[in-house]
């Protein structure tokens, strides 16, 4: 077992836990940063994201909006498969688009034009949803666009962590059964992934029982963008 990803593991868990999202968001640029490439991030983190995702969903599953639900089935994931089998067949310079795309993200915080340019894009749903599955298979971040259009409909909480948890999920379930089709070679043994899937786990229950009905949203707001911002900044000078 290795402590860098451990620790990633325990931290991305957390927030996952709190929102929905994380695992994949988080942790990819994270395990990029330590020198770990796309795909083998990829396999790592994919079966913690779904085992957190499928017990939130287990929890509130009659709280999913399913109109919103059927669009990323049929707008959003052609485009997850499609993307990641790219990403496995063809060298791509992910940590420059990731770190980019984390800036961008990251300033909608602080830049009154750049948070109307995203609200604008939820407006056209269709190409927003193509556009998250892109992002989403090139470099495993959809989960911001997805959280983006998710708060943008002012759901209650439950409604708005499982609805972003089965939407998550679907992503995580298909690029799985992507990279098995694409014959990618998976070079990290099942006992290794499964010990990390328990300790993703474990932290969720934790999570749940302690954190989760108090959370401060707007406190993790800030600190969302200011990890972006650092992600994005630390990818794109690692890039060249």
């Amino acid at each position: 077992m290795s402590l860098d990803i451990l620790l990633t593991v325990v931290i991305t868990s957390f927030i996952q836990s709190i929102f929905g999202v994380g695992v994949l968001l988080f942790g990819t640029p994270l395990l990029l940063l330590q020198g770990y490439d796309f795909i083998h991030a990829v396999i790592i983190l994919l079966p913690i994201s779904v085992s957190i995702n499928l017990i939130q969903i287990a929890k509130d599953y009659r709280s999913v909006d399913l109109d919103f639900y059927k669009k990323i089935l049929l707008y959003t994931i052609p485009f997850v498969v499609t993307f990641l089998f790219v990403v496995t067949k063809v060298k791509i310079n992910i940590g420059i688009i990731i770190g980019i795309f984390l800036l961008f993200v990251a300033a909608k915080n602080f830049s009154l034009k750049i948070n109307e340019i995203i609200k604008s894009l939820v407006k056209y749903e269709k190409v927003y949803f193509i556009i998250m599955g892109i992002v989403h298979g090139l470099t495993n971040l959809g989960g911001s666009l997805l959280t983006a259009i998710v708060h943008s409909k002012d759901y209650e909480k439950n409604v708005t962590r499982v609805t972003v948890a089965v939407s998550y999920a679907t992503f995580a379930i298909f690029q799985i059964i992507t990279l098995m089709v694409s014959g990618y070679s998976f070079n990290i043994g099942l006992s290794g992934i499964g010990i990390y899937v328990i300790i993703g786990i474990t932290i969720f229950l934790l999570t749940e029982k302690i954190v989760y009905m108090d959370i401060n949203n707007k406190n993790y707001s800030r600190s969302f963008a200011a990890f972006l911002l650092l992600s994005g900044i630390l990818l794109c000078v690692k890039s060249f």
